[in-house]
């Protein structure tokens, strides 16, 4: 790596400005594709101010127009839509454009460097893991080219229209900005009294599935010792109490809901009326008022309580009758509803191509459904800006990647503001100081190309420590302890217990035990998730759980027999 090269890795970027270096003029048109899909609200806005101003207006005065007024007027509406068009055209396919053609490059570069490696090397390396890091990991690490143009599109139509409200009118464009932090406060305002009773609606709906499970497995049980009023009354009890938990989410919501939905459109009227007496003292005319009228709409509705937001700390995640398949029309998901309550610490288990790791993808959103909805907070996923997610949603990979740079460094990736000291207490609150320290320059230690100068599990502690250090609501694992040995695995397991501590926390579970550590347990079979509860109910159940549990529990005893 040459001189230049070093330094801007170390900036933060270092996939960007490889993307952008690579493809720079696929990386251009997607850019101003955004732009161009950022600006035309703009336009849209003036455009429809002019056309009132001068068609419609007119035509009221008269009680007449000209067909040449009419073409015209459609044709500048036809223009405007097409811009938009074209823009989120331009930036969806430049971006996939983009990250495919890069996936391509470095699969064959990768390929191409394996070819000249000598057989000794090969013979130290596993095919299967040559295989994934040609497929898995080059696919991963250029997959966050396909939300850039989308999220600079959101920021350039933010400001494009905010600056537009000011050059306009500045009194309008102050009363229009001085509404949202009202939509901001109540919507935190509801979303913090809606948690804990979400939460507990969970939770007793959980606890209802239990009883049915255990009074079903256990029916010979209930009916040898006479105890079927006993289950009925347990269920019974469970039930209202259910019952109970969601009125009280449907009052809550019934309460806000309506109050929420209604803030923006008091807020439009609110710049109407405001309007309408800056343009009787001669202030603005009626296109102005036209175009900041539409301008607040397109904010209001995109920022409001539909733009995906949930209240800060631990969140609930659900999934509803999601199906997932890939674009050759090979099914991986196959109607999945699951619920996970906020703070609890999930497991999701099965063999090999099972299903879990897609639903990790769709719960970081990496993918989409094909059908159904994923939701975090009662958020549709869909609905939640890209930046919060990737801020408040933290995934630490099965391989951790890390950057050619210092440990340190590649700890603070997703806060780089943060200095040396919050580093080392991020370490110390996971129990790694003495790990750090051992290193031969301790937060100094250069990680080299891909993390390749510390070992696998080495570079699974520094990714654990990043993405802790960035402090999610929500901590997705992925088979994080699969790939090391069993004295790392133990430092590793010590520093998960904290990182999972009090925050929502969903593991893919390769080795169980990881599984009897979690709150609950997902059991994947083909696509479907086949069985769910504590690893003590399962583990005592006759299921694919039990069969698992078994199957690596002799594993793992006759490891320990060969050592």
């Amino acid at each position: 790596m040459s001189e230049a090269d070093g330094p801007s890795r170390r900036k933060g970027l270092p996939v960007l400005t490889a993307a952008v270096r690579e493809e720079p003029w696929i990386f251009g048109a997607a850019l101003a594709a955004s732009a161009l899909y950022g600006v035309a609200p703009v336009v849209t806005s003036w455009a429809l101010g002019r056309i009132t101003d001068r068609v419609i207006l007119p035509a009221f005065e008269s009680g007449e127009t000209s067909y040449a007024a009419l073409a015209a007027a459609g044709a500048a509406i036809f223009a405007v839509a097409m811009l938009r068009v074209v823009g989120v055209i331009g930036r969806r396919v430049g971006a996939g454009l983009m990250q495919f053609r890069l996936q391509s490059t470095y699969r064959r570069r990768v390929a191409h460097r394996y070819l000249q490696l000598p057989l000794s090397w090969h013979q130290r390396h596993p095919a299967g893991r040559l295989l994934s890091t040609v497929n898995s990991d080059v696919e991963a690490v250029w997959s966050p080219i396909i939300p850039l143009p989308t999220a600079l599109g959101v920021v350039i139509m933010l400001v494009s229209a905010i600056g537009s409200l000011i050059l306009v009118d500045p009194v309008l464009a102050l009363v229009s900005v001085a509404l949202f932090p009202a939509i901001g406060l109540l919507n935190v305002f509801y979303q913090r009294r809606l948690s804990p009773l979400a939460a507990r609606a969970q939770s007793l709906r959980a606890e209802v599935a239990d009883i049915a499970h255990e009074s079903f497995d256990g029916a010979v049980v209930v009916k040898t010792l006479g105890l079927e009023a006993h289950e009925a009354s347990r269920m019974a009890e469970r039930a209202e109490a259910l019952r109970d938990a969601n009125v009280a989410v449907g009052r809550m919501r019934g309460r806000f809901d309506p109050l929420l939905d209604a803030l923006p459109n008091l807020g439009i009227l609110t710049v109407l009326a405001v309007g309408t007496v800056r343009m009787a003292s001669g202030a603005i005319g009626v296109a102005d008022l036209v175009q900041v009228a539409y301008l607040f709409t397109m904010i209001a509705f995109r920022c409001g309580p539909s733009a995906g937001c949930w209240a800060p700390g631990p969140v609930g995640v659900g999934f509803e009758e999601v199906e997932y398949a890939y674009p050759d029309g090979a099914r991986v998901l196959h109607g999945v509803s699951a619920e996970i309550a906020p703070r609890s610490r999930v497991a999701m288990v099965g063999e090999t191509g099972s299903g879990k790791s897609t639903f990790v993808k769709l719960l970081t959103r990496l993918a989409d459904p094909s059908s159904g909805r994923v939701l975090l907070g009662g958020v549709p996923l869909t609905d939640v800006p890209l930046a919060s997610l990737r801020r408040r949603v933290v995934m630490v990979p099965q391989d951790g990647f890390l950057f050619n740079t210092t440990v340190g460094e590649n700890i603070r990736y997703g806060r780089p503001d943060v200095g040396d000291d919050e580093v080392r207490g991020a370490l110390a609150d996971l129990g790694l100081t003495g790990w750090v320290e051992s290193l031969p320059h301790g937060l100094g230690t250069e990680a080299g190309p891909r993390g390749e100068a510390l070992s696998a599990g080495e570079r699974q502690l520094v990714a654990l420590a990043r993405a802790y250090l960035a402090d999610p609501d929500l901590l997705v694992l992925d088979e994080a302890t699969s790939a090391v040995d069993p004295a790392t695995e133990q430092r590793l397991q010590r520093a998960l217990e904290t990182a999972t501590r009090g925050r929502t926390a969903t593991s893919v579970a390769h080795r169980l035990s990881t599984a009897e550590a979690a709150d609950r347990v997902l059991v994947f079979d083909a696509g479907r998730i086949v069985q769910q509860g504590t690893h003590e109910e399962l583990a005592a159940r006759p299921g694919r759980y039990a069969d698992l549990y078994a199957a690596w529990q002799s594993a793992t005893e006759g490891d320990a027999s060969r050592t």
